[in-house]
């Protein structure tokens, strides 16, 4: 009989734990996210190093080093296929990411003048004569690598930046560089059909005038319409300045429209980043640009969803991991050198999770107050959103649906309920040390069932109620750091070959970042929805419920044997 009483307490208790463990399971914040899944318009820069991180964040296309240098170090006949392993692009079909590979370096033994950045030798020859040194490399490139599954090539990279400059990579004048584009376009072309040929990408504010000058020049070309103008996709690197993507990108089809380039040619953003500077786990000492590891996840969020507003037909950040990278040196990584993930790892993995599959036209409503852009998807409406200004604001929006689930930047959920057909939401004022380029923390306003033809009928988008007034004033850095050379983009892209595998270091835990909970905003409703950063640790009565009942278990056992 006593040992029916004992078995029948601790059957009980098994099935409360059970339960318990079931009910805080369901209100873990991950658990209400999907698994990422791929969407080729998302990329990150160099996630072949990195290939669980890669499928972990969802990463849709990744730009890989095809250096001219490496492949035929000491003449044509070389062919080093160590250069790009075929494991890493064996993977990015597996995973669904597509390759592009970037080609340039011009080996000395075929460079005109200097080394790596130099005109190759016989570049005005017929592409199809053998002392046409750059069109038989990539004649090979081609027909090896598209055989593999690669068929997007970018044609050398900032051909913008002036020699003398950081950053420099191309020896040649602009015509130089056009010829380069013709040749790789034409042969490329022939040896594989599938080729996708990309104009190198542009940093803009090294010469604003750079790329409707060469336009111009290719425009003017009386062969060049036949042949589709030599390329089939814009480049550009924007960095550190979010409100400047949707001007770059406009402009960039502006431009071709009115030299006659009609359909404009898509524009990617190849590279986008705001490296933190401000990084407790990896100190940076810079003369511009300050920020911290939250600053750069929200300018994440912030330039891809403007990007996409303004037409981008795919964004990459710049990069996934830095690799070779010593001590001091400028860390652009969503994984830091030791692998150790920085907030904004999350929340790239986020922006994939909740805006993935979205149906363009991106629609966008911009003030000096806050910024939504609204992306349409097959299950519903996400709507990004952030403030503008360094005070908190409250915004009343349309509602779509009968409710909603708000999602942070890193996650972190709260359902909301309309009220009187409308939301009331307080987004967090942005930060800044010295520079105030980069808006407040992210959120997702996500409503399942609400259709694209509910997003045209909105107007307004919504309606700031109020600001708060008092502006906090710019941070300033602790510590002046005059000893840094600036760069504003990150031009220099170490070698990477195999043999350059990253030397293995220890791990560790990243410092956790500090909680910003907003101050309530004077004048917001009482319905008003404010999401914190952190979420509120779950106690863990399962566990301790099952360590009950597996004590209890033990002592019946013990009993019985005693008997």
């Amino acid at each position: 009989m006593k040992r029916f009483w004992l078995g029948g307490w601790l059957f009980l208790l098994l099935l409360l734990a059970t339960a318990v463990s079931g009910t805080l399971r369901a209100q873990t914040p991950a658990s209400i996210l999907p698994t990422p899944t791929t969407d080729t318009r998302f990329g990150a820069i160099e996630a072949f190093w990195e290939p669980e991180a890669a499928a972990d964040l969802g990463v849709g296309w990744d730009r890989i080093l095809f250096l001219w240098h490496e492949i035929q170090p000491t003449g044509p006949d070389d062919w080093n296929t160590l250069h790009v392993l075929e494991e890493w692009l064996v993977d990015a079909q597996e995973n669904g990411r597509t390759v592009v590979g970037l080609l340039k370096s011009t080996p000395p033994w075929a460079a005109v003048s200097e080394p790596y950045a130099g005109v190759p030798r016989g570049l005005y020859l017929p592409p199809d004569d053998p002392d046409n040194l750059w069109a038989t490399f990539v004649r090979k490139v081609a027909e090896y690598y598209g055989a593999r599954g690669v068929h997007h090539w970018i044609v050398w990279n900032e051909p913008d930046i002036a020699p003398g400059v950081y950053g420099y990579e191309f020896g040649g004048n602009m015509q130089d560089y056009y010829r380069l584009l013709q040749v790789t376009y034409l042969v490329m072309k022939e040896a594989d059909p599938q080729a996708v040929i990309h104009l190198g990408g542009i940093t803009y504010w090294h010469d604003p005038t750079y790329l409707r000058r060469f336009l111009q020049m290719v425009a003017a070309d009386p062969n060049a319409a036949a042949n589709n103008y030599y390329f089939d996709v814009l480049s550009q690197h924007i960095y550190f300045r979010p409100q400047t993507v949707t001007e770059i990108v406009a402009e960039n089809y502006a431009i071709q429209r009115e030299l006659g380039i009609n359909p404009p040619k898509p524009v990617w953003i190849n590279e986008t980043n705001a490296r933190p500077s401000l990084d407790p786990e990896w100190p940076v000492q810079v003369l511009r640009f300050h920020l911290d590891l939250e600053m750069q996840a929200w300018y994440l969020v912030q330039a891809f969803s403007l990007g996409f507003a303004a037409g981008a037909e795919r964004i990459s950040f710049y990069k996934l991991i830095d690799i070779h990278l010593e001590p001091g040196g400028e860390s652009w990584g969503l994984l830091r050198p030791d692998k150790s993930q920085r907030p904004a790892y999350r929340t790239y993995q986020v922006m994939v999770q909740q805006l993935r599959g979205f149906v363009e036209p991106v629609t966008l409503q911009q003030t000096a107050d806050f910024t939504i852009a609204t992306f349409v998807k097959e299950d519903g409406v996400t709507r990004v959103l952030w403030a503008n200004r360094l005070a908190a604001v409250t915004l009343r929006l349309p509602a779509l649906s009968e409710g909603a689930l708000l999602v942070g930047h890193a996650g972190h959920t709260r359902p909301l309920t309309p009220v009187d057909g409308s939301y009331t939401l307080t987004l967090e004022g942005a930060r800044c040390y010295v520079e105030c380029d980069i808006g407040g923390p992210p959120v997702y306003l996500v409503e399942k069932g609400a259709t694209a033809v509910q997003v045209a009928a909105l107007s307004p988008v919504a309606v700031p109620l109020s600001v708060a007034t008092i502006t906090p004033t710019p941070l300033i850095p602790a510590t002046p750091t005059p000893t840094d050379t600036p760069s504003p983009t990150p031009t220099l892209t170490p070698s990477v070959t195999p043999t350059q595998t990253p030397t293995p270091t220890a791990t560790h835990t990243p410092t956790p970042t500090p909680t910003y909970t907003p101050t309530a905003t004077p004048g917001a409703t009482p319905e008003t929805a404010v999401i914190t950063n952190t979420p509120a640790p779950s106690p863990n009565l399962s566990g301790w419920l099952l360590g009950a009942a597996g004590i209890l278990g033990a002592l019946l056992l013990l009993a019985a044997r005693r008997r």
